[in-house]
């Protein structure tokens, strides 16, 4: 065990602590859980830099990493469709949780098909993330109907846009192992 991977670590258990302040009957508790999941996505950037600074990326990391990214993210907008009730923000909150659910399966097949390096991070996925946190944040941090939550919500249509990118860039990259090109002998014989 080492430091990256406590921080990942504490993503996951920072999860319910957001949820359960979220839904305290107090005025602090928008900002609060805004600050908590703040400090969850800013553990993702810090354990994503320790690996690497101070060489120790294991196995356990590289699994664990994502798949905190993702359930921190599903959770906050599950979290956030709830208290709006709106069709406004559950569009491009079901958008950003369905893409999320494609391209992790996309990269599991990839990776058992030993292609995973065809469906690396891109630089648009990186924007799309940050896009995605600070939409996030913002609507935890207001509740539905104040300026603040309005602007959320533009961001997080930015962030679904930028996702729905993300996602055709990553089908496009593993196309080719996804749809292999029969040679045309195959094909003569199966006339």
């Amino acid at each position: 065990m080492n430091l990256p991977n406590i921080l990942t670590m504490s993503r996951i258990v920072m999860i319910p602590v957001f949820v359960v302040i979220f839904y305290l009957p107090y005025g602090w508790s928008y900002v609060t859980a805004a600050a908590i999941f703040a400090l969850a996505a800013a553990t993702d950037w810090l354990d994503g830099y320790l690996a690497r600074k101070l060489d120790q990326s294991t196995p356990f990391g590289a699994f664990l990493d994502p798949v905190a990214d993702k359930l921190m993210v599903a959770v906050a907008l599950t979290v956030l469709i709830d208290e709006h009730h709106s069709i406004i923000l559950t569009i491009p909150a079901t958008i950003i949780i369905c893409r999320e659910i494609v391209i992790s399966a996309l990269r599991e097949w990839m990776a058992e098909m030993g292609s995973r390096g065809s469906v690396a991070v891109s630089y648009i996925g990186k924007i799309k993330t940050t896009a995605q946190m600070v939409a996030i944040i913002t609507l935890l941090a207001f509740p539905p109907g104040m300026p603040g939550a309005t602007l959320g919500v533009v961001v997080l249509y930015l962030a679904a846009v930028l996702t729905l990118w993300s996602m055709v860039l990553y089908l496009r990259a593993a196309w080719p192992d996804l749809f292999p090109k029969v040679p045309e002998s195959s094909e003569q014989e199966n006339h």
